[in-house]
């Protein structure tokens, strides 16, 4: 049984994987300049500046990010045993797009990620830090407060963006909307070393997760220390997804719709959720950004409109699935 089970989450590994290159691939050569396969194998000098400067880079952030938020998901969704939490519903995308809009109205667009960053942790500190009481971290008390600190950050955001100048707003929204279109390589190379780091760590509470999706109380006599945990865990998934949204933007639905689509296809032990989440989040948002990319080429639409449209249609449709096979 163990033998059986093991063999299937190492196909289910390669499969998405293979899925993982061949969407790599199809990125590389599709664009406003089409590169073929075979030029892409011995480029030109025009064609490997566009690959190595321009998809390349788009390609490994995409990956990143989407295994960022992929992971994340599955890490907020087992901790609070709620299907609907996902990143952003603690207040890490609206103190990043605040520490943003803040950066822009002050004019110092070139650490843009940096202020995403330090908005994000903003967030994460002052949710922690009101839900924290007593010593103990209540479950309930961190989401509301996490949905209430986006709802405050979402107003002042309104509020800066109604006293801006019309290119600092253009600004703001282009951000806000998600883009893969960062280009400072070292920023890219600092979030990648980040967020892998934070993905990796997360494979060793899978077992604290499982235990967790049991219940609280089912979980301490399991031996678990479930205050230390949360908090572990909750500032894991939050640092991972505040680098995320830090160097790409605010990407709805892929920390909601990837954790879904997966536990449906590989099941709910979170030893072969978190990984096959972070692989499929990558896939995800790569042939996203392509479609992005491609659809209206040579114009290019915000690659967080494109995960919207598609993940919230997708979502509607598995609970719509979901809602007619129970009521039969």
């Amino acid at each position: 049984m163990v033998e059986r089970k093991l063999k299937r989450w190492i196909t289910l590994i390669v499969l998405l994987s293979v899925i993982l290159a061949a969407i790599s691939l199809l990125a590389l050569i599709l664009g406003p300049a089409r590169i073929p396969l075979a030029e892409i194998l011995h480029p030109g000098q025009a064609a490997r500046a566009i690959l190595f400067k321009v998809r390349l880079p788009r390609i490994v952030l995409g990956f990143v990010v989407g295994a960022a938020l992929g992971v994340a998901g599955v890490i907020f969704q087992g901790m609070f045993r709620n299907p609907l939490v996902e990143p952003y519903t603690l207040g890490v995308s609206g103190g990043a797009a605040l520490g943003v809009s803040l950066s822009v109205i002050l004019q110092v667009d070139r650490v843009l990620p940096l202020s995403g960053f330090l908005g994000a942790l903003g967030a994460i500190w002052l949710v922690y830090f009101i839900a924290r009481q007593r010593g103990y971290l209540r479950i309930s008390m961190l989401l509301l407060t996490g949905v209430m600190i986006s709802f405050i950050s979402s107003a002042l955001i309104l509020l800066l963006m109604s006293l801006v100048h019309r290119e600092q707003l253009h600004g703001i929204l282009f951000w806000i909307m998600g883009t893969m279109g960062e280009t400072n390589l070292g920023f890219i190379r600092l979030a990648s070393v980040f967020i892998l780091t934070g993905i990796v760590i997360s494979f060793f509470f899978a077992r604290d997760l499982n235990a967790l999706s049991l219940g609280e109380e089912e979980a301490f006599h399991l031996g678990l220390n479930t205050e230390r945990t949360k908090r572990i865990l909750f500032a894991l998934g939050s640092l991972v997804a505040g680098a995320a949204v830090s160097v790409s933007g605010m990407i709805g639905f892929v920390g909601l719709l990837i954790p879904h689509f997966v536990r449906m296809t590989v099941g709910t032990d979170h030893r072969i959720l978190l990984p096959c989440s972070g692989l499929a989040g990558g896939v995800f948002l790569i042939g996203a950004d392509t479609l992005a990319r491609t659809i209206i080429s040579p114009l290019e639409l915000p690659v967080g409109v494109v995960t919207g449209i598609i993940g919230g249609s997708v979502f509607i449709y598995l609970l719509t699935r979901r809602s007619l096979k129970f009521g039969r």
